[in-house]
């Protein structure tokens, strides 16, 4: 579905990937995963059209899409949710639903899929009327995954998921993930510092470090926690 060839992006004269081989298969959970600094957020918006690469190509569905504009990018299925979830605190749950399929016509579909995604979400069908803003840091990055649902996604890239938020909202977040790609078959692209929980989650991994990839493994050939912590500090773990 997604494909990452020899990326380097980055901030001026500044490198911030450097040569990153990437894929995403239909229905798979991805993790990339790191240290801050690493690269993985402008990885993300490299992708997504946000960043101009330096080098490489990125391909999505087949098709070569390196300087096509963000907004065309989420008419074609590949949608970002932010670090920092980029909700409108100001508007209600409910209005903020609303954006995530602004531009549709297919009304009645969309009814459906806001139905399905309030069943995915209960606890934004409990604060549907509520203001966005009064939502607690876990609510709201369940709103923004439940916006970008509304988009017709083929793929959701998500920047720092659990971000500032307890242990035990982190796991409601991710249960959420999980039933995302259960009940409706929805591929998924996680950007995460944290290397806790993932290999109850990820189908595959990425570790980057210093803008580069120095792991990628399926979960089961990843061989545990100890060489996810190697990987990812760069040393053998005690």
């Amino acid at each position: 579905m997604l494909k990452v060839e020899g990326l380097r992006a980055g901030y001026g004269r500044l490198i911030a990937v450097d040569g990153v081989d990437l894929s995403v298969r239909k229905g798979e959970i991805v993790f990339v995963v790191g240290p801050n600094g690493a690269g993985k957020s402008t990885l993300l918006k490299a992708i997504v059209g946000l960043r101009s690469p330096f080098a490489g190509s990125i391909t999505f569905q087949e098709k070569r899409i390196n300087g096509i504009p963000p907004e065309q990018l989420c008419r074609e299925g590949l949608v970002l949710v932010p670090e920092g979830r980029s909700i409108f605190r100001s508007l209600t749950v409910g209005e903020n639903l609303a954006l995530g399929g602004m531009g549709r016509k297919d009304r009645d579909v969309l009814e459906g899929e806001l139905e399905q995604v309030l069943t995915t979400f209960p606890i934004l069908r409990t604060r549907y009327k509520g203001v966005a803003g009064h939502l607690s840091g876990g609510e709201q990055q369940q709103l923004a995954i439940a916006r970008a649902m509304l988009q017709q996604p083929s793929l959701i890239m998500i920047d720092e998921p659990s971000l500032g938020l307890a242990p035990l909202v982190i796991d409601q977040v991710y249960d959420s993930l999980t039933r995302l790609k259960r009940d409706n078959g929805m591929t998924l692209l996680i950007v995460e510092q944290s290397t806790a929980r993932i290999l109850d989650f990820a189908d595959r991994v990425y570790v980057l470090r210093t803008g580069r990839v120095v792991l990628s493994a399926r979960v089961d050939e990843i061989g545990g926690d100890k060489a996810l912590e190697e990987a990812y500090f760069g040393y053998a773990a005690a």
